[in-house]
């Protein structure tokens, strides 16, 4: 009887997680997807539209600014894998340094201390051409230096790029420091003895070898990228015009200024299928690698 009882503990101990995980997780993403093939306008009409389901759908793809939101949403991805780059960069240069890691880490460390508001805040400022980097070069005769990106609906995406990646480039840093440690240290002494170069090192053994650290920070540096939102406010507000505008920023914006549920739910919809076509495959190619690793190591 005590052996059973000792069994049933931890699933009564997990069931209210489990159960605040389905109502307020899995039930608020089958709301959203009902409310899309509504006509709910400022408050929610559970009756389906059955004549034109996908009226919502049809409305959010003819619209400009989704397309917009779309098209940054793949330029601020390709950017911010920059911070997985750097991140790696940073992590080599202090695990081949051994004197002040610690000091180094925590420099490195210390944006992700400050929310991505305060750092977006902050980056503003920055790109300010009255209060910033532009006023500082000016001030010392660069005067044909110009940072004021912000302004600029070609440049405002970059310099939401730069802020991002200086947030999070020492979180992924931390990530690869961790996947360096673990690696043997005779890997090293090997390749010192047989003269091999120290990038060739890197690119043919260390980068294979850490794969599944890589897919990891794909894995989230994927989700950040889609729910991105606070920065593009505290910099830009989705300006100049549209030109900053991101699928989360759509969404809230399609709720809050539009007052339009049913729009902005089909608009979160279409955020959790694009989630789901960059995070499944991910998912299963992690999955699939550890398996042909634990297979390669039976064998």
């Amino acid at each position: 009887m005590a052996l059973r009882w000792s069994r049933v503990t931890p699933q009564l101990a997990l069931a209210p997680a489990v159960l605040i995980t389905v109502v307020a997780f899995v039930g608020s993403i089958v709301w959203t997807i009902v409310l899309s093939f509504t006509r709910s306008r400022r408050l929610p009409d559970y009756e389906i539209d059955w004549s034109n389901p996908l009226r919502q759908y049809i409305r959010l793809f003819a619209d400009a600014g989704w397309e917009i939101s779309l098209r940054n949403l793949i330029v601020l991805a390709i950017g911010s894998a920059l911070a997985i780059v750097l991140g790696f960069i940073l992590a080599a240069m202090i695990e081949r340094e051994r004197r002040g890691e610690d000091v180094f880490r925590t420099v490195f460390l210390y944006p992700l201390a400050a929310s991505l508001i305060v750092t977006g805040v902050a980056w503003r400022w920055i790109f300010n051409p009255q209060l910033g980097l532009e006023n500082f070069l000016h001030g010392i005769g660069l005067t044909g230096v110009s940072f004021n990106w912000l302004n600029d609906g070609q440049t405002a995406m970059y310099a939401i790029i730069l802020a991002s990646v200086w947030q999070s480039s020492g979180f992924y840093m931390a990530l690869m420091l961790a996947g360096l440690k673990g690696i043997n240290q005779e890997i090293w002494s090997a390749a010192r003895i047989d003269g091999v170069s120290l990038w060739r090192v890197y690119l043919e053994v260390i980068i294979p070898m850490m794969k599944f650290t890589f897919l990891t920070c794909a894995i989230l540096l994927s989700l950040g990228v889609i729910k991105a939102y606070d920065i593009i406010v505290a910099m830009t507000n989705g300006g100049p015009g549209q030109s900053t505008w991101l699928p989360a920023y759509f969404t809230i914006k399609a709720m809050t200024e539009k007052g339009n549920l049913g729009y902005a739910s089909a608009a979160a919809s279409m955020m959790l299928v694009v989630t789901l076509a960059i995070f499944l495959p991910l998912v299963a190619l992690t999955a699939w690698q550890q398996h042909a690793a634990r297979k390669g190591g039976h064998a």
